[in-house]
């Protein structure tokens, strides 16, 4: 294989990445108990309520995810694009908003209740526990799905709905026939994905679970590293929870979603009968409504008199500062370590190595974030390290591989075509490093370089798992500050940095993608 810098340097970032997980994985065992009667009783009871609120979440997701795509395909109306960028928003929504948000709606003292207290009813039960957990993965699960479904029903070449309409198909008919061979195919690695997320997921539980009743592996790695400081448990949980999230992804690489036919986008309008407009009308409104209500919520609770009292405090703008120069340090060398890793691959011809160039980068799909921080921690401490030291560093390059994943097949398919319509034409000009990069690559990758960056400073922006590791007093991030607040009882502060968290997130993710495709085409 002849090799040039564009390999070597991708060759070497894999290799790297690889040497990571498996440091990772060895560090774990190595500080975990040994031998199956060293594992504790309740790790098999944490498991069990881990896996069964993750199994809620992807049945409830998948459901209201499907029927919300099923609505926006077939409706028409004034702020319908609108509209589904917010429910596209969802997968940068930090967890960690849409519980206050919930708590706002749902809670003892929420919207909800006020307003049935108001008019002499009984209020409705506590929002935390089992059923809070999965409202709160649901509607961001659902939302993402429901993008996901929309763009291969979207999909569907208009030469088949002309042939269903001409044929006097019914709603249900057209489903059966024509929607669901379209996305049902995606459908394993969507539930994979969720269970994944839902089973992994941190901030939701911390908040909404209600106690040791809903606690799962990733809160006990919580709880045991900053309560218990029991090095050891909380190995074990993540050697556990690491091995178990590798089963969840493994099936569903052999089911990954098939790309959409080809064919003309379409943009026949679907005429169904009344009742069913009706239906999907109502059904949009409701959905909408649990899905922005939480949002809505906290920017109304912390637009007001409670942003004052933040802006006030001097925690708030150091903890703001810090979140702001991890987000951006942490989306360059994300962007930096995936443009690297597609250019290597592309150039790359073997079909084996092709195949398990991009092994490493996807294993981070399996590393939740509590574990990638736990690993690194035990390392940091095995090397003499201060943890406060090492801290900002730890934040960046840990939120940097969590979004690798995504990075990757963001950027992959239009650099893998750049790279087979001008390859010849690169080398005919002597085209190589930056200068073929500025006049091929980048005017082809604006817009996809500006939804890495933006991806990535959102996550990196509403990450709990890493810091709830290496927080303290003197160094906080604005999700951190969020739950100290909320321990604290401080619900007002927490509002108020939930709402400037949710703007910054929703802002930075519309417009740094046009921002970047705008200079592209420059």
């Amino acid at each position: 294989m002849e090799l040039n810098s564009r390999k070597i340097t991708g060759i070497f970032i894999s290799a790297l990445t690889g040497i990571l997980v498996f440091a990772i994985f060895f560090m774990l065992l190595k500080n975990s108990p040994s031998g199956a009667k060293a594992i504790r009783a309740d790790v098999f009871s944490l498991l069990s309520k881990s896996a069964f609120q993750a199994f809620l979440s992807v049945i409830f997701s998948l459901f209201f995810g499907i029927l919300l795509a099923w609505c926006l395909n077939r409706l028409r109306f004034k702020g319908r694009n609108i509209l589904i960028g917010l429910f596209a928003a969802a997968i940068i929504t930090p967890g960690l908003v849409l519980s206050v948000g919930l708590i706002e709606v749902w809670g003892r003292a929420g919207f909800v209740n006020n307003i049935l207290g108001s008019l002499g009813l009984k209020p409705i039960g506590s929002i935390f526990g089992l059923h809070g957990i999965v409202l709160a993965h649901t509607i961001l699960s659902g939302a993402f799905v429901a993008t996901m479904v929309l763009t291969r029903l979207n999909a569907i070449p208009t030469k088949i709905l002309k042939t269903g309409q001409s044929l006097g198909l019914s709603a249900w008919h057209r489903f059966l026939i024509i929607d669901w061979p379209a996305i049902s195919g995606a459908l394993p690695s969507l539930g994979a994905i969720i269970f994944l997320l839902s089973f992994t997921s941190f901030p939701i539980i911390l908040l909404l679970g209600g106690g040791p009743a809903n606690q799962t592996l990733e809160v006990a790695i919580y709880s045991a590293m900053r309560l218990d400081f029991d090095l050891n448990y909380a190995a074990q949980l993540a050697l556990i929870q690491l091995v178990i999230c590798f089963f969840i992804v493994l099936p569903s690489i052999f089911y990954l979603p098939q790309i959409a036919s080809a064919g003309k986008t379409q943009k026949l309008k679907w005429f169904d009968s009344k009742p069913v407009i009706y239906l999907q009308t109502g059904i949009l409104i409701i959905c909408s409504l649990i899905f922005l209500s939480p949002l809505i919520a906290v920017l109304f609770d912390g637009l007001g008199k409670n942003l004052i009292i933040v802006f006030s405090k001097a925690s708030f703008w150091k903890a703001g500062l810090t979140s702001l120069i991890i987000g951006i340090f942490s989306a360059i060398l994300n962007l930096a370590l995936a443009l690297a890793l597609c250019f290597a691959r592309a150039e790359i011809k073997n079909k084996t190595l092709r195949a398990i160039f991009y092994v490493p980068v996807f294993a981070f799909m399996i590393v939740p974030a509590v574990v990638l921080s736990l690993g690194l921690f035990i390392g940091i401490r095995d090397l003499n390290i201060e943890p406060v030291v090492a801290a900002p560093f730890v934040l960046i390059l840990a939120n940097a591989l969590l979004a690798l994943p995504f990075s990757v097949a963001i950027l992959s398919p239009p650099i893998e075509a750049a790279n087979f319509r001008y390859s010849k034409l690169t080398k005919s000009l002597n085209l190589s490093g930056f200068r073929r990069f500025k006049a091929i690559e980048w005017p082809m990758l604006g817009s996809e370089i500006g939804v890495v960056l933006a991806l990535t400073f959102c996550f990196s922006l509403g990450d709990l798992g890493i810091i709830s590791l290496f927080g303290t007093d003197d160094f906080a991030t604005l999700p951190w500050l969020m739950v100290r607040a909320v321990g604290a009882y401080r619900n007002n502060d927490a509002s108020a940095i939930a709402a400037i968290m949710l703007i910054l997130a929703l802002v930075v993710f519309w417009l740094l993608p046009k921002i970047m495709k705008r200079f592209a085409d420059a």
